[in-house]
């Protein structure tokens, strides 16, 4: 016997029909005489329809004010998942299961006060393990806690991931499953790559890194719990039949296992190629080279939280002027060229140019640490395609290119192949 987390994202539980299928799952690991504990998501679009509703309400502050209540906010968006874990606490009360559905406020999982991206501080787990205890099925709504204004507050969007390995981490849960519409991480995106294949295991570090550079199975702060709490993570699909053999297999269930690379014993130089479209890319040119511009710079950025990524600087030969280039989502190119010409005179810039429609194409691997060449081995293929490389920053683990966005997939495919990852 064993305790496991079971989350189940959006299109997981889209409808009546489906919600009837996820019972089936759950009730397969409770007839095998498992503790469990289910988290869910709102159905598939319902967040985007309470989000659109509240954006079409009258504003708080004037006429022409985009503001609203982020408190008010919070008690519409949050109602999607309470709906769907009441659902699905009957459907499994009809299938003669001990179930019963939980808010966020009732646990209680505890978060800041940041309404609409909200962090969670603690989750007291002690009734939770002892309904589970004594037979329970725990299904809790994601995305949600409690602020220290006794208010319901969300953690952002994708948060029932982040919700289900909290929730794993503090009833010391042996795993948490996370079921969505894959069947598991893979080498870089099918779409793109059909020989991409599907992994049986990847290190934590390298998910954090693919969620971060791209890849949407799983939300970048749920790995980075996942890897603080060590909670073994099983990327799973929904959509397998739930009365497979194959699926009761506790020690070994069809997906990807997310786990501490001490768990992988052969390890690949490179594991997966990561993407990221609609990056902008930002220069400032002819700087004065003194101590205190880059705060000048990224300082008022950080405070408008404008997110920046990749950063370059070159000094001129005399070394009394350099230029800036770094990146930025294109959405924010407009907001970002504003704050620096706020604070131009305190930058001390000549003159500010942007391009967009860029594309951020990342190699990851925890195999990086300890072989040569892998960057040189990118920049090679990526030459023989014709495909210039506008910027480039590089960690233990991974290699980022930044390039023009026509040629994405040609720079997915050429270093998936490149690195030998179309082998079975």
């Amino acid at each position: 016997m064993a305790r496991i987390v079971m989350k189940f994202g959006g299109t997981s539980v889209a409808d009546l029909d489906r919600i009837k299928n996820v019972a089936r799952h759950v009730k397969r690991e409770v007839d095998a005489g498992h503790e469990v504990a289910v988290v869910v998501s709102a159905m598939s679009g319902k967040t985007n329809e309470l989000v659109g509703w509240v954006q079409g309400t009258p504003k708080v502050v004037g006429a022409n004010s985009p503001f609203y209540d982020a408190r008010e906010y919070d008690a519409v968006v949050a109602s999607g998942e309470q709906v769907t874990s009441g659902l699905l606490a009957i459907a499994l009360q009809a299938m003669d299961i001990n179930a019963r559905s939980w808010q966020g406020w009732q646990i209680p999982i505890r978060t800041d006060n940041a309404h609409g991206a909200a962090r969670i501080l603690e989750i007291d787990g002690s009734d939770i393990i002892k309904r589970m205890g004594e037979g329970q099925v725990a299904v809790i709504a994601g995305f949600q806690g409690l602020g220290p204004d006794n208010r319901i507050a969300t953690l952002g969007r994708g948060g029932s991931d982040t919700s289900a390995v909290a929730i794993a981490a503090a009833v010391k849960a042996d795993r948490c499953d996370i079921y969505t519409d894959v069947d598991g991480v893979y080498t870089t995106d099918p779409r793109i790559v059909p020989q991409a294949r599907r992994l049986k295991k990847i290190a934590f570090e390298e998910m954090l890194e693919m969620a971060s550079l791209g890849a949407k199975v799983l939300q970048v702060r749920s790995v980075e719990l996942a890897m603080v709490h060590k909670v073994r993570t099983f990327v799973r699909s929904s959509f397998e039949d739930p009365d497979a053999p194959s699926m009761g297999d506790f020690l070994n269930p069809p997906g990807t296992l997310i786990c501490d690379e001490d768990e992988i014993v052969e390890q690949e130089v490179v594991t997966g190629i990561a993407y990221a479209k609609d990056e902008a890319q930002i220069s400032l040119r002819r700087l004065a080279d003194r101590p205190g511009v880059s705060a000048a710079i990224f300082g008022p950025l950080a405070e408008s939280h404008i997110n920046v990524d990749m950063i370059v600087q070159n000094i001129s030969e005399d070394g009394s002027k350099t230029d800036m280039t770094f990146t930025v989502p294109s959405g924010d190119v407009d907001k970002a060229i504003r704050v620096l010409g706020e604070n131009k005179e305190k930058i001390g810039y000549d003159v500010v140019q942007n391009e967009s429609g860029l594309v951020k194409v990342s190699v990851i691997g925890i195999g990086m640490r300890s072989h040569a060449g892998v960057a040189a081995t990118a920049f090679k293929a990526l030459a023989d395609k014709g495909i210039n490389i506008k910027a480039i920053t590089t960690s233990e683990i991974k290699i980022s290119i930044l390039i023009d966005g026509p040629y994405a997939e040609l720079a997915v495919r050429t270093l998936h192949s490149c690195y030998g990852l179309d082998k079975n």
